[in-house]
């Protein structure tokens, strides 16, 4: 806690943060209120300085002097657009390509060769990446499938990538990747699957065209509607809940058993754990099955 203060209505305010703008706690926990209502995303007081960061850049754009003019902004009619950005810059979308590999490896061995047969059989295969971030985690499950069915986008297999930031889902629409980032892509996955391009002056790499036509991205807010109809084989919702509540984590978990086929998996991140073990069994780490005659 800083001492930097304003007048305002003939009080003195402290401010949460040091800077430019006042910050007050008021509007961290204005900002918080709306976060939490918005996306389930609980922010503890800890991430002041963080909120302030990511935020000034929004005020400086918007011509704001305060981020007490910014919480009125956003918080009225005519700030629905800067909600969005608000959320936006908020999140936190850190990823990358094969990240915790111990859930792709139990993917292709203990759940893709069913799945294949399944495929091959002319049935339906579907796998939702929740919280899929710049699309590195749909990718790489779209990568690990055509490993094991190399001519899998000639059937009915499909991954559902969401995410509530609309940035991030154009990114992994686009699919272009630095060289860094396709580091982790085993070369023999990436030199038959994944071509090279041109990220302005740089040299990149882009998904081939079966990554492409296995991945749909889409924007979707978990704490809204989710429109799907069908089931899911599997479902990737990986260090996206530990940015939840407990309450909102155990709505997640008992909201995404309906939407399993009958032994379907959940793959969780490495600091989470599924609560409603009623419907769920362990699976391997951080992998759950949904129980035999769970609806």
């Amino acid at each position: 806690m800083t001492t930097a203060v304003r007048s305002t209505a003939g009080e003195r305010q402290k401010a949460l943060v040091e800077g430019e703008f006042l910050f007050t706690n008021d509007d961290f926990l204005s900002i918080a209120r709306m976060l939490y209502d918005d996306a389930g995303i609980a922010l503890s007081e800890s991430k002041a300085s963080l909120v302030y960061s990511r935020l000034a850049k929004r005020l400086r754009a918007l011509g704001l002097e305060s981020f007490r003019d910014y919480c009125q902004f956003v918080g009225g009619s005519q700030g629905v657009s800067e909600r969005q950005n608000m959320l936006a810059a908020l999140t936190t979308n850190v990823t990358r390509y094969f990240r915790e590999p111990h859930h792709f490896e139990h993917l292709k061995t203990r759940v893709l060769p069913e799945l294949a047969a399944r495929a091959k059989a002319r049935g339906r295969v579907r796998i939702w990446s929740a919280g899929c971030s710049t699309g590195q985690e749909p990718y790489s499950i779209a990568l690990t499938m055509l490993e094991v069915l190399p001519d899998a986008a000639q059937y009915d297999v499909r991954i559902l990538a969401t995410d509530i930031d609309p940035n991030v889902v154009a990114t992994g629409r686009a699919g272009v990747y630095s060289n860094e980032a396709v580091q982790p892509v085993p070369a023999a996955l990436r030199d038959r699957w994944m071509v090279r391009v041109k990220d302005g002056a740089r040299d990149a790499w882009g998904t081939g065209e079966e990554m492409r036509r296995l991945v749909s991205f889409r924007e979707l807010n978990l704490m809204g509607n989710w429109p799907m109809k069908g089931r899911f084989d599997a479902i990737f919702c990986r260090n996206v809940v530990i940015y939840f509540d407990e309450p909102t984590q155990a709505r997640i978990w008992s909201r995404f058993a309906p939407l399993l086929t009958p032994g379907g998996r959940l793959y969780v991140g490495h600091s989470e754990r599924v609560t409603d073990m009623a419907k769920f069994e362990t699976d391997g780490l951080t992998t759950y099955r949904l129980k035999d005659g769970t609806s």
